[in-house]
């Protein structure tokens, strides 16, 4: 669904500049707005890995389960 923004609500909003929390009167959360990006931010950036090497690591396969990472994270605290 696509909703269109006029002024008002946009400047009730402040403009999208930062994730807002929507609430009804009560103050139950109806829902959370993240501004989109700003997709000229990584315009002529490129990353240092190859394709090739992102392809490979996708089918790869490994890694630790999360239960493992986690129970390392709670030793540490």
């Amino acid at each position: 669904m696509r909703i269109t923004v006029d002024d008002a609500l946009r400047s009730r909003l402040h403009d999208f500049r930062w994730p807002l929390e929507l609430c009804d009167e009560s103050g139950h959360v109806l829902g959370y707005l993240k501004p989109a990006e700003d997709r000229s931010l990584y315009e002529g950036v490129e990353s240092p890995t190859s394709e090739v090497e992102l392809e490979r690591r996708s089918h790869a396969g490994g890694g630790r389960p999360l239960a493992d990472i986690l129970r390392d994270v709670d030793r540490q605290g």
